[in-house]
């Protein structure tokens, strides 16, 4: 959106609409769902003035207001499911991952979070037919799992049918059986694949926020962004801020990180994949005493909560914990070379 349509808001003129603009603000609708401490810190302008700025662009941009459960009908038809490409995890999740939410998954180490992350980055470029997004992906790498190795595994490792779709469509010559081709598509899954590493919380917050960038960037491209990952999104929060003396301000800096991933969902038709540490519940004497960290900011702001389980070699358990619309339950998938594959 031209800066000059910012400038019929009350209170922006020019310096201030090059502000808003530069800092992401190029719209009516990114700078309605704005709260007035995020524009006041922008702009340099008075919470007073940057809530009329907000006032101006919810009415330009017709939102805030409620409506039928029709038309929420109708807009949740837009919302796409990113498949896992294994038919009991799909059933599970009614169709895989949505976009427009935020899913975490939570499990102890080793039990195959980043494997998930690194195969929906695939998956969510393959074409809508075969259970894809025809998107790209943003990872946000905290913990240093990001491994392109890893994905050229998880490319061959599609049934010969999809390599053959998407060789096609990428132009590129040969069959599933050429590994000069396969090394081609490899290099061409990774181009639409775009990492950054985040040092601290600080920067992981800041690297959302380029990721809205980004989104936007790419939202009227052959490829939008239609997958962000943040493996992990609590490792630094969680080595930052030690003890309860911190747990307030911890919580605060988690809740704003996670409404600008939400926010990058709602705008751009995005799913939100987070994956979480766990600790152990001393006082659980019974059932499994492995609970998530995050408290209540994480467990109510994301959408579908996911524990994985280890189970008999590469075998590991997917269970369901939380969802809006969905019941509770458990399916089997299976850890390997070749990626996330049916049990």
């Amino acid at each position: 959106m031209a800066e000059d349509d910012l400038e019929s808001l009350p209170g922006v003129g020019p310096a201030t609409a090059d502000k808003l603009v530069d800092a992401g603000f190029d719209s009516f609708q990114s700078i309605a769902v704005a709260s007035p401490g995020e524009l006041s810190n922008t702009a340099d302008i008075g919470d007073s003035t940057a809530s009329d700025i907000i006032q101006g662009a919810r009415e330009a941009a017709d939102v805030g207001g409620f409506e039928t459960g029709a038309s929420v009908l109708e807009r949740r038809e837009q919302i796409g499911k990113l498949s896992w490409q294994i038919e009991e995890v799909d059933d599970l999740l009614g169709g895989g991952i949505e976009t427009q939410s935020i899913t975490e998954v939570y499990g102890e180490f080793g039990s195959g979070k980043s494997q998930i992350t690194h195969q929906m980055s695939v998956n969510v470029q393959l074409p809508r037919e075969y259970g894809g997004l025809d998107g790209a992906a943003i990872f946000i790498d905290s913990e240093d799992t990001f491994r392109p190795e890893r994905i050229d595994d998880m490319v061959r490792g599609l049934d010969d049918e999809i390599l053959e779709v998407e060789l096609e469509r990428r132009e590129i010559d040969g069959t599933p059986d050429d590994d000069d081709a396969l090394e081609q598509l490899t290099e061409a899954f990774l181009d639409r694949i775009h990492v950054a590493k985040a040092f601290n919380s600080n920067h992981q917050i800041l690297l959302s926020q380029k990721a809205k960038e980004l989104a936007q960037e790419h939202e009227e491209s052959d490829w939008p962004v239609r997958l962000v990952s943040v493996d992990s999104l609590t490792a630094h929060f969680r080595a930052e801020y030690v003890g309860r003396g911190e747990l307030a301000e911890r919580q605060q800096k988690l809740n704003k990180h996670l409404h600008d991933l939400m926010r990058i969902g709602d705008l751009y038709n995005t799913a939100i994949l987070v994956t979480n540490q766990v600790a152990s519940n001393p006082d659980s004497y019974f059932g499994d005493p492995t609970q998530p960290i995050g408290g209540n900011i994480l467990g109510h702001t994301s959408t579908f909560r996911i524990y994985l389980r280890k189970s008999k070699g590469d075998k590991r358990i997917v269970r369901l914990v939380d969802a809006p619309n969905l019941a509770d339950g458990e399916a089997v998938m299976r850890v390997q070379n070749e990626g996330l594959k049916p049990e």
